[in-house]
């Protein structure tokens, strides 16, 4: 792939976390996790790295550690909306591109930003950049909590679910990508979504006020909104997984263990 154009990324960073307050903040190796995936995200070939903070202590704590930062509302309902506000503190312009880099996320790889920011200018049908992997394991494949993406012939994505997808009706219960090869199209495997997209800043101010999609409701994933809405997701595949994330204290525990 191409070298991606000039970008942004911004990188969201909540305080409110159910499973591990101030999540933003939790020490990973003497630094806070906020700086570690700024850090990360630097190494990338972005033009710059924005956190788009919702908390004064987040702020200073990038600071401190030289990390440019900017002060979003509150009140939030999603991470979106979050990036929305940040491409307009920025003033960025409705073509460039911004990338969205998860905030729990201090092993994200520098080339897998480059990819999928380098989506977008080569796919104008597209509104949205993201990036998927094979499934490697039956519980994988049948955790909830894994999401799957199905492509169409385009490489664009098709549906966004919790659910098994594809289903091979024929083979259900089993690792049927690995068992059926003579039987199902080569190289169908399933693909495990990976949870970093790209944004033109003209769509991502405009995707707050698009209304819910009843899917998005249902399976409680907001790509499922761009879908609905007949907005095009071109998906990057990477032949490694990302570093585990840091969703709950247990998470935070391996994180820290990696990078000891």
């Amino acid at each position: 792939m191409a070298a991606p154009e000039a970008f942004t990324v911004v990188i969201p960073a909540r305080m409110a976390s159910s499973r591990l307050p101030d999540k933003p903040l939790a020490d990973i190796a003497g630094l806070p996790m906020v700086v570690r995936v700024a850090r990360r995200a630097a190494l990338s070939t972005a033009a710059r790295v924005v956190v788009a903070a919702d908390d004064a202590r987040v702020l200073q704590a990038c600071q401190t550690h030289g990390v440019h930062a900017i002060l979003t509302r509150t009140d939030h309902a999603s991470g979106s909306d979050r990036l929305a506000e940040a491409c307009e503190q920025l003033g960025l312009a409705g073509d460039d591109i911004v990338v969205n880099v998860q905030g729990d996320e201090p092993l994200m790889d520098p080339g897998l930003i480059d990819a999928v920011a380098a989506l977008l200018p080569a796919r104008p049908e597209a509104s949205m950049g993201t990036a998927a992997h094979t499934i490697h394991s039956l519980a994988d494949y049948e955790n909830p909590n894994v999401v799957k993406v199905v492509l169409d012939a385009r490489g664009l994505a098709h549906y966004f679910s919790r659910a098994p997808i594809p289903w091979a009706r024929d083979h259900a219960g089993t690792a049927w990508w690995e068992q059926a090869a003579t039987t199902l199209p080569a190289g169908f495997a399933p693909l495990r979504h990976i949870g970093i997209y790209s944004y033109r800043a003209g769509f991502l101010r405009a995707f707050p006020a698009l209304p819910q999609a009843p899917t998005e409701v249902m399976e409680a994933l907001e790509q499922l909104r761009a879908l609905w809405h007949g907005h095009r997701i071109a998906v990057h595949i990477t032949d490694t997984a990302p570093g585990p994330g840091v969703d709950t204290p247990q998470d935070l525990e391996r994180v820290r263990a990696l990078l000891a």
